[in-house]
C-alpha cells in the first residue's frame, strides 16, 4: 500500500518548477506556523505551571542539589 508521503513525493515530482517553488514556500510557511503554535502552547503550559506553583526558583547550584537529592 502506497503511503501518503510517497504519493505527495510522486506528485511533487510531476509539478513544474514554478509550482514546485510555490509548494515549497507554502509548506515552509506552514511549518513555521506550526512551530510558532507549538512554542505558544509550551509557553502557556509553563505559565500555568508557574501560576500553580509547580516551578522552582534557584541557582544552578540549587538545581544540582535537587538532582543529587532525587
Amino acid at each position: 500500500m502506497e503511503s501518503i508521503l510517497d504519493s505527495v513525493i510522486e506528485n511533487f515530482e510531476k509539478l513544474s518548477l514554478e509550482d514546485k517553488e510555490f509548494t515549497f514556500d507554502l509548506i515552509r510557511k506552514q511549518l513555521i506556523e506550526a512551530e510558532r503554535e507549538a512554542i505558544f502552547f509550551r509557553a502557556q503550559e509553563a505559565i500555568d505551571n508557574f501560576k500553580k506553583g509547580n516551578v522552582r526558583k534557584g541557582t544552578v547550584e540549587d538545581l544540582y542539589k535537587d538532582i543529587e537529592d532525587d
